[in-house]
């Protein structure tokens, strides 16, 4: 079975992070383990506190994997102050890690920080060059690279500026404009737009996790970075499509939707 390590914050209503993460690794058939470099207290209604792990531990938690364990596939997620991001990424380095999909969390839907401010300049310095891909939503695109996207014209530009900041592929998100949920994959010398249904939903909590995470999970099992990336694609889709009202705001996705659906199992 192949392995894939999640290092991410925790979301204590299980749609998001690294729930959200194992959940994924799970239905894709893939082992998963965790390095947690937060935990949050929030819910369907937002975020509402952060408690930062330490990076001492976080850097012991990443020995204690690598030093045992053949790892697959990494997903990043949330890292939200410098020490965080600087440990993780020495460790990464120190161990020769491949296959390195970032997820740049930066603000929750509901509109927390969940990256301090003063840290982005060190995720783009000291994460992006290891990534195989990352993930960016618009924001998170628009944040990294400081320009306004509203077109498909802009993404290709913001995927571009982020290409050359290091990670072999890029795939934008673009699930914020009107019209379609396009997302666009650069390679640093083609584009391959990735269209896909809008679904009439407010239960998207831990898309992007989920996402990135499914992505992770087909790099571990061997398909090649375009087919990760669509079968990704595709599997979140049906996640959305059949995602849960749980909760008084924005729900989650539905992780196991086929699994359930083959075991007789109507949820």
């Amino acid at each position: 079975m192949k392995k894939v390590l999640t290092i991410a914050g925790s979301d204590s209503c299980g749609g998001a992070g690294i729930q959200a993460d194992l959940k994924t690794f799970s239905a894709h058939g893939v082992y998963g383990m965790s390095v947690i470099t937060a935990v949050t207290a929030q819910n369907t209604k937002g975020v509402f506190a952060v408690q930062d792990i330490s990076p001492l531990l976080i850097i012991q938690q990443l020995e204690a994997i690598f030093d045992d364990i053949t790892v697959d596939a990494v997903k990043i997620g949330m890292v939200s102050q410098i020490e965080t991001i600087e440990a993780i990424a020495k460790q990464l380095k120190k161990y020769s890690v491949n296959n390195i999909v970032v997820d740049p969390v930066m603000i929750s839907k509901s509109g927390y920080h969940l990256l301090q401010s003063d840290a982005k300049n060190s995720l783009i310095m000291n994460l992006l060059p290891l990534a195989t891909i990352v993930t960016p939503n618009l924001m998170e695109a628009e944040a990294i690279t400081g320009i306004k996207i509203n077109s498909l014209k802009e993404i290709k530009e913001a995927s571009t500026i982020i290409h050359k900041m290091g990670p072999k592929y890029v795939l934008v998100k673009g699930g914020h404009l009107e019209g379609e949920a396009t997302d666009l994959l650069y390679d640093g010398s083609s584009f391959m737009v990735l269209p896909s249904e809008r679904i009439k939903t407010k239960n998207t909590h831990g898309t992007g996790c989920t996402l990135s995470s499914a992505i992770a999970s087909n790099i571990a099992k061997g398909l090649g970075f375009t087919e990760s990336v669509k079968e990704a694609k595709k599997y979140i889709t049906t996640a959305i499509k059949h995602s849960f009202s749980i909760g008084k705001g924005v729900g989650p996705t539905h992780h196991f939707y086929e699994l359930y659906k083959k075991s007789g199992l109507n949820l």
